[in-house]
């Protein structure tokens, strides 16, 4: 029994031992810190990006499917060379539905059968009523002269005779006049007739023309050499075999120039203000991650677009590669990096290591004793930010919150005091640049001032 007791108060001894030894240890280890270090800090934005070339060629539907009088505002592609292939010029392409043309023409010559039928109708009817017409004015005109017979005759008769026989002659001019004036209206009439036939009989005939030229051109070959490229529907996906095109959306495929390559990136709204036309690019591709290129941002669009799933918004940024690498491909994976912003000879520390309250950004430094000292930053990296004021380079900071960090002093007030005076200063300015546009006044027309309603305008 003691010997048990005294093993028992041995190990009680040891565990306290190794807990006195550790938990010393824990209270004696150093700090973690970081120095402040002075050069040349880089401000970097990194994306992934996707290859295009910056110029191609378009393959679309031909142009005779376009016309208006063809009427074929969509239709299938029956076949299409594989994504990837290298053509000539002149080469095949695809080949788009030759039923569908077939139909349509089929249907076109039946209606222009049908239009020269009408026409043929329509001509021969007017020779027909036009000659009953031209009859009638014979007649009429023969009537004429029966009359003025009767009316020579009845010169010794009665004057109610003669007046009768003049009486019949008028009816008759009236009635042969009456004749050549209808005549003349039917002329017109049946010409008007005619001419509408003609215009449809044209009409028909135009379309059966360009339906029949575009049926001997639905076989697309390449107008240039180059690597055919898929087009996207509307829906985003690639065409293939079997894919419905319209005269909207007429695109089938590209022959991008491969000598001049650019990457389309997304960049997400917190970094696009820093990204410019003009800036550096250096890219890397996921098929060669060997090879390191250069480019410079050439396009950054104005108009954010959200992400699927998200709030969040992105930009796309266009970045032109110099020089040509046969081994770069469309649709390739770029990986880069945007140089925003280079500075010279700045103070910068990890961004771990600044550390914010209600209203002051703070780092603390390690010295003889800690302190809580307050700092101006600037601009800011992937992993540094440059310090404008309150630290010199080479003093070392936490990068971790101390304990009792509340206790430890607290220095360089002076600087938070002069950012807000700089920041009300520039606020003022600002303010004044406002109101002197408001009271500027506008210019009339006669080059005198034009005043407010109050004013006396004088």
């Amino acid at each position: 029994m003691n010997r048990k007791l005294l093993y028992i108060l041995i190990a009680v001894a040891a565990i306290a031992i190794v807990t006195i030894l550790l938990t010393g240890t824990k209270e004696t280890e150093p700090p973690v810190t970081a120095e402040a270090q002075k050069g040349t800090f880089e401000v970097l934005v990194y994306t992934s990006g996707t290859l295009e070339a910056e110029n191609s060629e378009k393959i679309t539907i031909p142009e005779e499917l376009s016309s208006r009088n063809v009427r074929i505002y969509e239709i299938k592609i029956s076949d299409i060379v594989e994504e990837g292939t290298v053509v000539e010029k002149g080469d095949y392409v695809a080949s788009l539905d030759h039923k569908a043309v077939e139909e349509v023409l089929v249907q076109a010559r039946e209606e222009l059968e049908q239009a020269l039928n009408e026409y043929e109708d329509a001509r021969m009817d007017s020779n027909l009523n036009l000659s009953n017409n031209r009859d009638q004015i014979i007649n009429a005109r023969e009537n004429v002269e029966a009359a003025r017979i009767i009316l020579d005759e009845s010169v010794y008769e009665s004057p109610s005779v003669i007046r009768k026989a003049e009486m019949d002659l008028e009816k008759a001019k009236r009635t042969l006049q009456q004749e050549q004036e209808a005549y003349k209206l039917r002329v017109q009439q049946a010409e008007a007739r005619v001419n509408r036939r003609v215009v449809v009989l044209n009409q028909r005939q135009n379309r059966v023309k360009e339906l029949e030229n575009a049926y001997r051109v639905l076989n697309i070959h390449a107008q240039k050499p180059g690597m055919v490229i898929y087009a996207k529907d509307r829906f985003g996906d690639k065409i293939k075999s079997g894919s419905t095109i319209s005269r909207w959306m007429p695109v089938i495929a590209t022959l991008p120039d491969l000598s001049k390559m650019i990457s389309v990136t997304w960049v997400n709204e917190i970094d696009i203000s820093k990204v410019k036309t003009g800036q550096k690019v250096t890219l890397g591709t996921d098929a060669f991650p060997e090879k390191k290129l250069e480019g410079e941002v050439i396009t950054v669009a104005n108009i954010g677009q959200p992400l699927p799933r998200s709030d969040a918004k992105v930009f796309e940024v266009k970045i032109r590669i110099f020089g040509s690498d046969t081994d770069l491909r469309p649709a390739m994976t770029t990986s880069n990096v945007i140089q925003t912003g280079i500075f010279r000879e700045e103070t910068f520390i990890p961004t771990d290591a600044i550390f914010h309250d209600d209203t002051l950004e703070f780092v603390f430094v390690a010295g003889k004793t800690i302190v809580r000292q307050v700092v101006e930053t600037g601009e800011e990296n992937e992993n540094f930010t440059i310090i404008k004021k309150g630290l010199e380079p080479g003093e070392k900071v936490l990068l971790e919150r101390p304990a009792h960090e509340k206790e430890l002093p607290l220095e360089g007030m002076e600087i938070y005091y002069e950012m807000k005076r700089q920041e009300a200063l520039e606020n003022e300015t600002e303010e004044k640049g406002m109101k002197t546009e408001q009271e500027i006044p506008q210019q009339g027309g006669n080059g005198e001032a034009v005043h407010g309603q109050n004013g006396t305008g004088r």
